[in-house]
């Protein structure tokens, strides 16, 4: 069965807590998105410290679109969090930032812009633990899923059908289906679960 992960695109760590708080009686992963202005127009909550004081069960996975991800990791290299996922477009030293990760416990994933090229994946084959397709522009929550992510992810799929398999934007009960028949492995929603009245039901939906 296809995962589903929260996704959390917030300002403030006390929103960050309180979404966390919402969702973790329903999932075992959550999905913090952390910007800086620069990658992106858009700037999130991003200091990595107010994570050690943080009280919850869920594994915690890291989306940095920040322009500087080998200079920051170092500090992302903590509990709770179990997975970090950096952009192909800013990296410059996976190997070290894999190392790094490794000697942490912490899985490494590699992540493309909407208009980035699938086989920017290439190198990364048998190195990264996931494989992550950001199907909007980097930015908050609520956007629609770019058309033409889904061929993409098709085509990667077929050239890597080991690969674990991440669609991150634009998920709702209409591009669930497209998603997982392209390849997903893992969902990651924000707007849809966090928007609704009801958390559960909205997990439960997109599971179907």
């Amino acid at each position: 069965m296809t995962e589903i992960i929260p996704s959390i695109n917030v300002k403030t760590f006390e929103e960050v807590e309180e979404r966390i708080a919402r969702v973790e009686p329903y999932v075992k992963w959550c999905h913090l998105d952390v910007t800086d202005g620069i990658f992106s127009s858009h700037e999130t909550w991003r200091n990595p410290k107010d994570l050690l004081d943080l009280e919850t069960n869920l594994n915690i996975e890291v989306h940095l679109m920040v322009s500087n991800p080998d200079e920051v990791i170092d500090d992302w290299l903590i509990p709770p969090i179990k997975r970090i996922i950096v952009h192909t477009e800013v990296i410059r030293n996976f190997e070290l930032m894999r190392e790094k990760c490794r000697d942490r416990g912490i899985e490494i994933g590699i992540a493309i812009n909407p208009e980035t090229p699938v086989e920017a994946f290439d190198p990364y084959v048998g190195k990264a633990d996931v494989f992550l397709f950001l199907t909007v522009p980097p930015g908050p929550s609520g956007n629609p899923m770019h058309p033409n992510t889904v061929g993409k992810i098709a085509s990667f799929r077929k050239y890597c059908p080991e690969c674990i398999i991440e669609v991150d934007g634009g998920v709702n009960p209409h591009t669930y289906e497209k998603a997982v028949f392209a390849g997903a492995d893992i969902l990651v929603a924000g707007a849809f679960i966090f928007d609704s009245k009801d958390i559960p039901s909205a997990i439960d939906e997109l599971k179907r």
